[in-house]
């Protein structure tokens, strides 16, 4: 039980700050527009992160859709290991290197949350076994000519 309360904090952190983010960046919230500027990208990709985050964040809490739902992790792992690499490769570190820290950090969260989920909410093993099928190479009996 404790694997699933773990998933359940994880992934409660997580959707509260995808989703926060998400609709800050659709509402072009304080911040959101000074920071993209800063890092050298157009306003209009906050609308596009912004929309992106808000059904990944949705679809991570909805029950089934196990496909979707490694989508939005890939999603939210590419977003954030993007931020963090946009805001070191713009020099944008923030005090005490704040805006690579947090964003690591989510990544980090999502992973952890991906790891832990409980088996109604993937798609199956990641390496499932594969039976043992004898073939003629695993024949003891030498062959005959």
């Amino acid at each position: 039980m404790t694997k699933g309360i773990a998933y359940w904090v994880a992934t409660a952190i997580l959707v509260f700050a995808v989703l926060s983010g998400g609709v800050g960046q659709l509402a072009h919230a304080w911040g959101t527009l000074e920071t993209v500027t800063i890092l050298g990208y157009p306003p209009y990709i906050l609308t596009i992160l912004g929309f992106w985050k808000v059904l990944g964040a949705i679809v991570l809490l909805a029950p089934r859709f196990p496909r979707l739902k490694e989508w939005a992790y890939a999603g939210i792992v590419s977003e954030t290991t993007g931020a963090a690499a946009s805001h070191v490769l713009a020099g944008n570190y923030g005090d005490y290197g704040y805006h690579i820290v947090v964003t690591l950090l989510l990544a980090v969260l999502t992973v952890a949350s991906w790891a832990l989920r409980p088996q109604s909410r993937t798609l199956g093993a990641l390496f499932p076994a594969k039976p043992l099928v004898p073939g003629p190479s695993m024949d003891p009996r030498p062959a005959s000519a």
